[in-house]
């Protein structure tokens, strides 16, 4: 597995920064099911369709956007926790979504430096990685250890421009939420929405997408015409 490398300074280049679950990875269903056992074995019954518009949210994040602060400081760290060991029995069987590896390669080859934005970490991080085959195209990872707060916010793509030592200007996030959206408009890049994880083209839109494409494939066939040109 490739590890973080700085490089700060690289007036030359461009950034392709991208989220992992829904975006590369084919887990966005998953995390709503776990997500509901999660909150069935707590008590709560919580909708499905309402999970998944609030996944892409960090753990606790997620948890207070469904239940509320209060219940969330009450009862986060244990719902994160039994969502954790719940999902984590789906680790061998993830999926790169069509075109996630041969996408990162292509940008990576053609001089983009590829960097991933995920609220993952440890083995959940391992596991997407291992799901995309493409470490040798992947320069840094930006992962929930080293931020203080998730997306809608925008420190995770900032944080992942700081690894890549490159401007804003000159990157590109690539997310399939409208908390990616929002994330990588608040960091000031351009940002392109993919339709894999859910999220409808008109959402994704209003929240800051300037293109959307329908998975990886059709965005690696669709790059001439696209902001990573």
């Amino acid at each position: 597995m490739s590890t973080n490398k700085s490089h700060m300074g690289n007036d030359n280049g461009c950034a392709a920064v991208f989220d992992v679950d829904g975006t590369l990875v084919d887990t966005n269903h998953l995390h709503v099911v776990t997500w509901w056992e999660a909150f069935r074995q707590a008590g709560h019954r919580v909708p499905t369709h309402a999970i998944h518009r609030a996944v892409g949210l960090g753990s606790e994040d997620l948890v207070a956007h469904l239940l509320g602060s209060d219940r969330a400081e009450e009862e986060g760290a244990d719902l994160s926790a039994a969502h954790t060991t719940l999902y984590a029995q789906h680790f061998e069987l993830l999926a790169a979504l069509p075109g996630a590896g041969r996408l990162l390669r292509r940008l990576a080859a053609d001089g983009w430096t590829v960097v991933l934005a995920t609220s993952a970490s440890g083995g959940e991080l391992s596991a997407l990685r291992r799901a995309i085959d493409a470490d040798d195209s992947i320069t840094a990872t930006a992962s929930a250890d080293d931020v203080t707060e998730g997306k809608p916010a925008p420190e995770p793509v900032e944080r992942a421009l700081e690894l890549a030592g490159i401007p804003a200007e000159r990157a590109v996030f690539v997310g399939d939420t409208v908390w990616d959206m929002r994330a990588g408009s608040r960091a000031g890049v351009r940002c392109v929405g993919l339709l894999c994880g859910g999220i409808p083209r008109n959402e994704l839109e209003g929240a800051g997408a300037e293109a959307v494409f329908a998975d990886p494939a059709h965005l690696l066939a669709s790059l001439p015409r696209s902001p990573l040109a």
